[in-house]
């Protein structure tokens, strides 16, 4: 029995060293093994972003795939576009800070509430004919039905991140 263990061991160390492993040596053919041309910069700057700008950059990603916008239209759109989000955020923002606890409650704050709500619509009109001057109409519509689709897709998806407390 001894004898018997001493050559199973023996036939069992020759064929362990024998066997050539491949784990950490084996090179990729070379069409695998380059990376792209700035790489490692996109990395960083991926590293780099605050979350905003990640969310801004898939936005604008989206919206380019959805309406198919060639280059020389999307270099037209998207300086304007990203004036018009500005612009409305900012107009959302003082609405809100209109409607929270610390504001005066009244006519005051209803009549603020009003001339924010005028005034985002506005800026959605404005910038509805800047928009048709780069843009035809079917894809203006489409951008405000993709603009809908993204914002309902990134609440469900943050949502299903963090669930509201009590669940």
């Amino acid at each position: 029995m001894n004898k018997l263990l001493k050559h199973i061991f023996a036939i069992l160390f020759i064929i362990g060293t024998g066997y050539q492993s491949y784990g950490q040596l084996r090179r990729l053919p070379p069409r695998f093994d380059r990376r792209p041309p700035g790489f490692e910069e996109r990395i960083v700057v991926r590293q780099n972003q605050n979350p905003e700008n990640r969310v801004e950059n898939i936005k604008e990603n989206f919206l380019r795939h959805q309406l198919n916008l060639p280059p020389d239209q999307a270099r037209k759109f998207f300086p304007l576009y990203h004036e018009y989000e500005q612009e409305l955020f900012n107009m959302t923002k003082l609405r809100r800070l209109n409607n929270t606890n610390a504001a005066t409650d009244g006519t005051e704050q209803i009549d603020k509430d009003l001339y924010y709500e005028t005034q985002i619509v506005n800026i959605k009109q404005r910038f509805k004919d800047a928009f048709l001057r780069i843009l035809p109409p079917e894809k203006v519509s489409e951008l405000y039905k993709s603009e809908r689709e993204f914002n309902d897709e990134l609440v469900r998806s943050l949502s299903e991140r963090n669930p509201p407390p009590g669940n």
